[in-house]
């Protein structure tokens, strides 16, 4: 019997492979627990659209990551923090905190998780932080450590 599975089967197949499996074990495993449909002309054309529908959707997220990160890559964050003497912090410049000034002067929000700090930031100066919009796309965000 051909069948399309709905979800992931361990041992079977993914999420939108057609298989054969035995009728025993399509009617009495896999249909019954709604983990796939028997692959009719109607059904297969269904997937077919769900396939279209999720690639055009990934295209958009991956123009709009494109489009933000030109975005970002124009813009300077600046975070004014205390320090003492020669510009050294008192503490560091946190991913939450960059996000958070990111935000509050530009209008952008970012997931703080999204940020990524190579090491931390304990002097005044400006620094070059990546951003990872998408698997694809990473930008590179000015950041300016001023005293507060």
């Amino acid at each position: 019997m051909k069948i399309i599975l709905l979800a992931d089967v361990k041992g079977v197949g993914k999420k939108g492979e057609t298989i054969n499996a035995s009728d025993g074990y399509a009617r009495n495993f896999i249909l019954p627990k709604k983990l796939g449909v028997e692959a009719t002309p109607a059904n297969m054309n269904t997937l077919k659209l769900q396939k279209q529908s999720e690639e055009k959707r990934k295209a958009e997220e991956l123009a709009e990551a494109k489009a933000l990160k030109e975005k970002l890559e124009a813009l300077t964050v600046v975070v004014a923090v205390k320090s003492g003497d020669n510009g050294k912090l008192f503490g560091s410049v946190t991913n939450k905190e960059i996000g958070a000034a990111l935000e509050k002067q530009h209008g952008i929000k970012i997931d703080k998780k999204k940020i990524a700090l190579n090491d931390q930031i304990k002097m005044v100066g400006e620094r070059h932080v990546e951003v990872k919009l998408h698997p694809q796309v990473t930008a590179e965000l000015k950041v300016k450590i001023t005293e507060a």
